[in-house]
């Protein structure tokens, strides 16, 4: 509990300072997790001290910032998020205690309160000390002037030097701990990674370990398309950007990000000069981080972090996020193979149209359609003479004319369509929601395009083609395909087809 006010703790001789140094010490040695730390300081520095007021700051060196980790006030602890240069603190900067009298036109120290309301009065702050480094300061104050003495500076900072011991043994079990859920959370990205080809999968393991690993509220994915648009792909947590959110990445963040490829930090969002355009609308507050996602040397994409507090990251963090971002790179190159692949074996490699086991998976999903009411029909093409004239010209002007062909028909045909090449000489395109007419003038459109096309135009190649309708009797695929192959051999035999 905080002393009460107005009231000084009997701890005015040295054997009951060195008792009381004696438990703060056992306490303080037993208290592993930073926030249970800096409330036992709290705790135990009110038993000995007046503590209307009471703050511990913690100071990073490189970036001369110290920050309020714990603030109370009349034994009520309440979060701020106050920092400020340690190098104008005396405290800090002289790794010496100070004591305030009386509100003073000079401050050496940070005093809480406000100036409409009552303030403090006097204070003391000694500096956290761990070997040659300062870590930050601990204060305790009072609404009353002339509360502190000497010998109270000198107990403070006693107290301190044995917090700056616990904090830096919490530190670094901390580490230790955040090392082992880091160790855990990459070895279920790595299961992920072994158990699933989809890069959505992996990226949503990512973003929970960042996540977690970092304490953050959100995370986020984007990818980078044309140019330097940027594109949220997958987001988790509390604080998140819209999925599909699109912007110009362009700037400052853009030239970091992708061209240098660092990790940024952004200490306060409000006031970022990186953060711009729709990017604005909904980071407003808070602090952010994020650092590129590398597949084939190539920046793809932002692994990102976000906090609603300021200055939330630190370089621990940033290192995190880069080892998360390798595993978030894995699962791309992964998923662009496996579609590399996927596409390989989908596709025919002549023409670059889908081949028979393509057109199979097709069907299979159109055919369920159509077994619902949706009408299906199936138009194969089959290039009269193409064994002639590939004899008389070559194999190459042969693969010409079937690309050339291929190309007709993917121009011709809607996008909701399938255009596949069947073997050999004969394609066949899968018709949705097409009757006989609808038929017809995509053939009619086909046949148009062969004769004004500039190489198909002089081969003197024409085309046959069989037409079937998904009907009764029909269950599979195939019973399409056998009945637009029928139609094929009859209209082959009587020299026409479907309208010619």
């Amino acid at each position: 509990m905080a002393s009460i006010p107005g009231h000084r703790p009997a701890t005015s001789s040295l054997a009951d300072r060195y008792r009381v140094l004696l438990d703060v010490g056992r306490t303080l040695t037993g208290t592993r997790t930073l926030e249970e730390l800096y409330r036992a300081i709290y705790r135990e520095t009110s038993r000995v001290l007046e503590a209307d007021g009471f703050y511990i700051s913690l100071y990073d060196a490189s970036s001369d910032e110290a920050t309020i980790v714990f603030f109370a006030d009349r034994g009520q602890e309440e979060r701020v998020e106050v920092s400020y240069h340690g190098s104008e603190s005396s405290v800090i900067r002289e790794a010496r205690a100070v004591r305030v009298d009386d509100r003073l036109e000079r401050r050496s120290l940070m005093l809480l309160g406000d100036d409409a309301r009552e303030v403090t009065r006097s204070a003391i702050s000694a500096p956290l000390r761990w070997k040659d480094r300062v870590l930050g300061a601990i204060s305790t104050q009072s609404y009353m002037p002339s509360a502190f003495n000497d010998a109270d500076v000198e107990l403070l900072q006693a107290v301190a030097d044995m917090a700056a011991v616990a904090i830096e043994n919490a530190r670094h079990l901390e580490l230790l701990q955040r090392r082992s859920d880091e160790a855990q959370k990459i070895e279920e990205i790595g299961r992920a990674l072994a158990a699933s080809l989809e890069p959505e999968d992996v990226l949503a393991k990512v973003i929970d370990a960042t996540i977690e690993l970092l304490g953050s509220d959100g995370a986020s994915v984007w990818m980078l398309g044309s140019g330097t648009i940027a594109r949220v792909d997958q987001v988790g947590g509390r604080v998140t950007l819209p999925v599909d959110l699109e912007w110009d990445l362009e700037g400052p963040l853009y030239n970091q990000l992708v061209r240098e490829r660092e990790t940024v930090v952004v200490g306060n969002l409000s006031d970022s000069a990186l953060i711009h355009g729709r990017l604005r609308e909904f980071l407003r507050r808070g602090s952010g981080m994020g650092t590129p996602l590398v597949v084939s040397n190539e920046v793809v994409g932002v692994l990102t972090a976000g906090s609603r507090r300021v200055n939330a990251f630190g370089d621990e963090d940033r290192d995190v996020l880069r080892r998360l971002a390798g595993q978030a790179s894995v699962a791309l190159r992964n998923a662009r193979l496996h579609a590399s692949l996927r596409a390989l074996s989908l596709t025919d490699p002549l023409t670059g149209l889908p081949n028979r086991r393509h057109l199979d998976v097709h069907l299979e999903r159109e055919v369920a359609a159509a077994k619902r009411g949706r009408a299906l029909m199936a138009v194969i093409f089959d290039l009269d003479n193409f064994k002639t004239f590939n004899d008389q010209h070559g194999h190459l002007a042969g693969d010409q004319a079937l690309r050339a062909f291929a190309d007709v028909l993917t121009e011709e045909n809607r996008a909701m369509n399938l255009v596949a090449r069947y073997g050999g000489d004969e394609f066949v395109s899968i018709l949705s929601d097409a009757d006989d007419e609808g038929g017809l003038k995509y053939v009619g459109r086909v046949r148009n395009r062969m004769r004004e096309h500039p190489f198909l135009g002089t081969t003197g190649l024409t085309v046959a083609c069989g037409a079937g309708h998904f009907g009764e009797g029909m269950h599979r695929g195939e019973d399409l395909l056998r009945a637009a192959d029928q139609d094929l051999y009859r209209q082959k035999g009587r020299r026409g087809a479907l309208g010619g």
